[in-house]
């Protein structure tokens, strides 16, 4: 069915069915994706799926999706009796209607790169990868570039083209029963040039260097400590403690510690953490959110106070005000979500050796390897990939199996310094019963929270 003719259809179907406002998106996916263990290829996969997703409000929503745009007037008419048979009182957020076209462009597309020439870059990269005491390698790599075009009852039509490219890789050192395991990630909405920007071998023998050394390092002292986090570290505790209690639903249904909470001072005046789509490269970036709003920079904390939370147009209708732009799906065939997407902490003026000068008894602590937060009563608990003890002022000996925990706000008031060296590149995939792509990062961040070993 033509595009034009699927508006109109759209426009009769919404009169017959009485409906308040529908929106549907058109997607078409490019993708590519593969995985290597051990020099086995557990994946090799190249896709296009083209599909479509049709939500309806009318006091709740209906919605319905398609694969095959052939029954797409089958996939409007579902979602429109869905509406209406649904009962409820909600409100959304409707603004005014936006017409674009609009692409994230690439120096070099990953769609004019060989198959051949993708399988190739894993086989160099698990030969490196391949070492004494690393008795596990497993690479992954992913490409997709998203066509979509947006159009709701408001008149707006929208279309929009984004890439995402990751490469992951990990090793396992081992050492009689002792196992350690290091990795590295890269990603954006970049094109191919990001590939061959990565420096292999030195990221290789990085990852190999590092799982081999925590074979030799010391399990963590337990306690209360000060603790410098690093920028990976000080971006997944943002994202996971910070992000997800700020996400609209979240204080909607009242299942936040940052309910009720907007214009209070929650942290020391020097913090502003950011969610922001518009960041150039970054792999949760976009154009327009997937209900149609323009991406946004929000500033969630700004000098301390609680400013802003993240909204889609149904928790900007509860909160009364406007969108701003963090409605997101994992694809056509997913209703959005309250989702971030790049999220971060500003920089300020500490230099990293003022904040080791600082620490007199306490902890470096390096990298992300999970965790659980809960948002409801604002605790958490992370692992950090590798951390260093500090002794005045000096960094001493090698930590491995090492976790923080604490209350977030807790955490937030314990602030004491945050660095000027920021950096948000750490891509991944954030679950919130659907994926999508997001990002996190900050500066080096000093304060205090409880330390542990590792179960």
């Amino acid at each position: 069915m033509e595009i034009e003719t699927l508006v109109r259809k759209a426009e009769k179907l919404a009169t017959k069915y009485k409906v308040k406002y529908y929106e549907v998106r058109i997607a078409k996916i490019n993708a590519t994706h593969i995985e290597m263990q051990n020099s086995h290829f557990e994946d090799i996969s190249s896709n296009i799926e083209i599909g479509i997703g049709v939500r309806v409000f009318d006091g709740s929503w209906g919605f319905s999706s398609a694969n095959d745009l052939r029954r797409a007037e089958k996939a409007l008419e579902a979602a429109m009796k869905i509406a209406k048979t649904t009962k409820g009182n909600s409100k959304i957020y409707l603004g005014d209607p936006l017409t674009d076209e609009a692409e994230i462009k690439v120096k070099k597309s990953f769609l004019d790169i060989d198959l051949e020439e993708k399988i190739e870059l894993l086989k160099t990269l698990d030969s490196l990868l391949k070492g004494d005491h690393i008795p596990n390698r497993k690479i992954t790599y992913g490409d997709g570039i998203k066509e979509q075009f947006y159009f709701n009852s408001l008149g707006s039509e929208i279309k929009t083209v984004v890439p995402k490219i990751r490469l992951s890789f990990s090793v396992t050192a081992k050492e009689n029963d002792d196992m350690q395991t290091y990795w590295k990630v890269f990603g954006g909405t970049t094109g191919w040039e990001s590939i061959e920007n990565i420096d292999l071998e030195y990221w290789a023998s990085f990852v190999k260097n590092k799982a081999t050394s925590l074979l030799q390092a010391k399990l963590p002292p337990s306690g209360e400590f000060d603790i410098i986090m690093d920028p990976e570290l000080a971006g997944v505790f943002i994202h996971e403690a910070l992000g997800h209690a700020a996400e609209g639903d979240a204080i909607k249904n009242g299942e936040s510690i940052l309910e009720g909470k907007l214009g209070q001072n929650i942290a020391v005046d020097e913090l502003t953490v950011v969610d922001d789509p518009t960041l150039k490269k970054k792999f949760g970036s976009y154009i327009y959110d997937d209900e149609g709003i323009k991406a946004r920079k929000v500033e969630i904390i700004k000098d301390g106070v609680l400013n802003e939370y993240l909204l889609d147009r149904e928790t900007a209708a509860f909160f009364g005000t406007e969108s701003n732009g963090h409605g997101r799906a994992q694809s056509y065939n997913y209703q959005p979500l309250v989702r971030m997407s790049n999220t971060y902490i500003e920089p300020r003026d500490w230099n990293f050796e003022e904040m080791i000068e600082e620490v007199k008894n306490g902890l470096y602590l390096i990298g992300d390897k999970g965790g659980q937060v809960d948002i409801a009563n604002g605790t958490f608990m992370f692992g950090a990939k590798e951390g260093y003890l500090i002794e005045n002022g000096k960094i001493k000996y090698h930590i491995r199996d090492v976790a923080l925990s604490g209350k977030i706000l807790d955490i937030l008031k314990n602030i004491r310094g945050i660095g000027k060296d920021l950096e948000v590149n750490f891509p991944g995939y954030c679950g919130k019963g659907q994926w999508v792509s997001v990002d996190d990062g900050g500066p080096h961040i000093l304060t205090r929270a409880l330390v542990g070993g590792l179960l």
